[in-house]
């Protein structure tokens, strides 16, 4: 049986395709683009310096004077953050008192700094700390005091986040292919909204940890469940399309961000600004159907029937009796679906045979290597200096021109081969920062594209490999194992607050090495997706330069010529040969323009 074949029927993109994944699918982008990325400004570290409180009448009006006074500079001409000057501060306060406001200013402190001794001892902040209120009106950090010796409580909670990530794409990966796409969707939906909006009132720093996670859990597994909808939904000639345009909301969504937190600086309000809005998405509960193809893949052929007939209906498709006979006879030509229904598939299915093995590792070592610099490309974005919301803006802004030259890349060029000029071109930049530091920002630039255009090809060709009773698991699967990198990435950030170029060059030289990786993998352009396990394991790994081989030296018999049967897919470029002679059956693959055999690893 063959799905592709059944949406030519009532047909594979029309208008209740593109009514489902405009209206729906690519709103629901949205939650992962906010969620996964407030927490940066939730919990943004304002400038700041030791509060002293004998000099707290004059630090509102005269805060130039206030560090002058009380606040020490490094190397660079930059005041301490966690340090201040023990001083005589009380007699300090009665010169202040009789001074005029105009020779507090002109003189900056000058006159002051001389009545105490020039090696003034230097101490840690004994009364906390002032913060610039500039750029946020309240973060987690100045709520808390989450800096100096409580810095790495940041780093913790980023941390905390990607673990729930982790352990939610597990979960995911099991209700996705156990109650279907749509239920998973929205009750992962309901959990993020009510624990982001949760945490907007949280009384103390544990609590807005546990509520992070709890978001962080859902964070994956949302923008999962409606891209493998939208393809389950179309033929194979639209998943391109539906790529393309679910990572463009995505990014839309990262630049809409960017505006939220440019007008809501208050982290409580802004936690609330980016979740209470996703509300509406529920008015389209009874709009987004169940996948017809998931449905099939399970048994449930009444109910992938019901959606079939009303996808016909509304692309124009003539329903006649000898139309359903035939739809119904297309949907039970294999026992393949009564045999799904009873089987529960596990992650040892993703290993059980050579082929799916290898392709499991390699896709879970790509996966690992782009969630890892993508996540942290976007964590980098307020290191590089200068406006820190303008800096994300950028960063997602960049990555929309990526989309216009790979919308007709993968549809000529194919999957493989653009996902290895990405993943080279942004680790390239990415490693080349230490070499040319002075153009720091625009081998960003780059390195972003080059991540983001890897990160669109990615999940299309997992999703073209992985067979259908277990493409929820198997994306989940390598999605777990890839959030490894957004809980490990934050502390290599912290780590390069000395070195600015050292994350660069650990995400630049994980890129390049997983690029390297993607050419083992097969070529899927315009291929029909794998129903089962048996279907996916028929297709093998590639090779790095020619795929064909001599054949053995054994002399064929006339009569026992091999008969060379056509995959499915009419732009297939290799065929599967069965061999008639006696013995046991055999299976060998052969490319379909010089009919020699494929090495296979």
């Amino acid at each position: 049986m063959d799905f592709d074949e059944v949406l030519k029927e009532v047909g594979s993109f029309g208008l209740y395709q593109k009514v489902i994944i405009c209206s729906v699918l690519l709103p629901a982008a949205l939650p992962c683009a906010f969620h996964a990325y407030s927490q940066l400004f939730i919990a943004a570290t304002p400038q700041h310096w030791c509060r002293v409180p004998e000099l707290e009448p004059w630090t509102q009006d005269y805060v130039q004077l206030v560090k002058n006074l009380s606040i020490p500079r490094n190397r660079h001409g930059a005041y301490a953050e966690c340090s201040m000057y023990a001083r005589n501060y009380s007699d300090i306060v009665r010169y202040l008192e009789y001074r005029p406001p105009f020779d507090l200013i002109r003189q900056e402190a000058e006159d002051l700094l001389k009545l105490q001794p020039e090696s003034a001892r230097i101490v840690p902040c004994q009364h906390g700390w002032h913060y610039d209120k500039s750029i946020y009106s309240s973060t987690v950090v100045q709520e808390w005091n989450l800096v100096c010796d409580r810095s790495y409580l940041v780093t913790l909670a980023l941390v905390i986040f990607g673990v729930g990530g982790l352990l939610g794409n597990y979960v995911f990966g099991y209700l996705v292919d156990m109650w279907g796409r749509r239920p998973s969707f929205y009750a992962y939906l309901l959990l993020e909204i009510a624990a982001c909006a949760a945490s907007a009132f949280a009384w103390n720093f544990s609590v807005w940890l546990a509520l992070r996670f709890v978001v962080g859990l859902t964070v994956p597994a949302i923008l999962a469940s409606p891209y493998v909808l939208a393809i389950e939904l179309v033929g194979p000639d639209r998943r391109v399309f539906c790529t393309i345009v679910s990572n463009i909301a995505y990014s839309l969504g990262l630049v809409v961000l960017a505006g939220v937190i440019y007008i809501v600086r208050d982290w409580r309000e802004l936690s609330l600004a980016v979740s209470m809005p996703l509300l509406m998405l529920f008015s389209c509960f009874f709009l987004l159907p169940e996948s017809p193809r998931w449905l099939m893949a399970v048994g449930q052929t009444k109910r992938a029937t019901k959606i079939l007939k009303v996808m016909a209906r509304v692309n124009g498709v003539r329903i006649t009796r000898d139309f359903v006979e035939r739809l119904q006879h297309r949907l039970v030509t294999t026992k393949a679906a009564e045999s799904s229904a009873t089987t529960h598939y596990g992650i040892l299915d993703l290993f059980r045979g050579t082929n799916m093995r290898r392709k499991t590792l390699i896709i879970t070592l790509i996966w690992f290597a782009n969630t890892s610099v993508y996540v942290g490309l976007s964590y980098y974005a307020p290191a590089l200096g200068g406006d820190e919301i303008w800096n994300f803006f950028l960063a997602g802004a960049v990555e929309l021109p990526t989309y216009v030259l790979l919308w007709p890349g993968l549809s000529y060029f194919g999957r493989r081969w653009i996902l290895f000029i990405s993943m080279l071109v942004g680790g390239v930049a990415c490693v080349a920062t230490f070499v040319f530091p002075k153009i720091t920002l625009l081998l960003y630039c780059v390195g972003k594209m080059g991540i983001s255009s890897s990160f669109v090809v990615l999940p299309l060709l997992a999703s073209e490999l992985y067979p259908t009773v277990v493409r929820g698991l198997g994306m989940s699967f390598s999605s777990v194992v890839a959030m490894i990198g957004p809980i490990v990435i934050p502390i290599i950030n912290h780590m390069g607050q000395q070195m600015l170029a050292l994350p660069l060059i650990v995400m630049g030289a994980l890129l390049i090495v997983g690029g390297f990786a993607s050419l083992l993998l097969p070529e899927t352009r315009n291929r029909n997706l794998p129903q089962t396990l048996e279907e996916g394991e028929a297709v093998s790994l590639s090779i790095l330069l020619c795929c064909c081989v001599e054949s053995s030296n054994k002399k064929i018999r006339p009569g026992n010529r091999p008969r060379v049967i056509p995959e499915v897919g009419a732009a297939s470029v290799y065929h599967r040969v069965e061999s008639s002679s006696s013995g046991p059956a055999s299976c060998k693959v052969v490319c379909s323009i010089c009919k020699k055999e494929m090495r296979t690893l």
